[in-house]
């Protein structure tokens, strides 16, 4: 099933961007999919749309990093509770960062945003990428779901 996807765009800036509700949608079915997760047909998952000044206090609170980075999950159920939950949690994705991550990386705005949703809808389905394994593991269930979507494998180097 697929959840209920809610964007909210909390900073203008995305406004650049008007395509990204629909993006962000798809990117968490590929991500599911991909991932062979499932959840409750009404469960809700919402992607926030704000700033790098909103991700910098956010890092700082939740992780100890008083930076800006970009994109922070924030699941609202732990292990397998998470297939039956209302809330499946939040994602949290900062436009300053994004933008220039895409730039630098010669992607399109919209494909490493599409990236990041999958990134971390995986994490709140818990997924990590603490240990080799782990990394190796996320990276090819992305790359699955982001091939899914039409686009290329971010990991691939130039």
């Amino acid at each position: 099933m697929s959840p209920v996807v809610d964007v909210v765009a909390e900073s203008p800036l995305w406004d650049a961007h008007p395509g990204t509700e629909e993006v962000a949608k798809r990117a968490v079915d590929a991500a599911l999919t991909e991932a062979g997760r499932t959840c409750k047909e009404d469960a809700e998952l919402a992607v926030i749309l704000a700033d790098d000044a909103r991700l910098k206090d956010l890092n700082r609170d939740w992780r100890g990093k008083d930076r800006p980075t970009n994109v922070l999950s924030f699941p609202g159920a732990e292990g397998d509770e998470i297939a039956t939950a209302p809330l499946l949690g939040d994602l949290v994705l900062a436009f300053e960062t994004v933008a220039e991550e895409a730039k630098r990386d010669g992607k399109s705005f919209e494909d490493h945003f599409a990236h990041l949703v999958v990134h971390g809808t995986l994490h709140l389905f818990g997924f990590d990428h603490m240990s080799d394994a782990e990394a190796e593991t996320m990276e090819n269930t992305e790359r699955a779901a982001l091939a899914r979507l039409g686009i290329a494998d971010p990991y691939l180097e130039a």
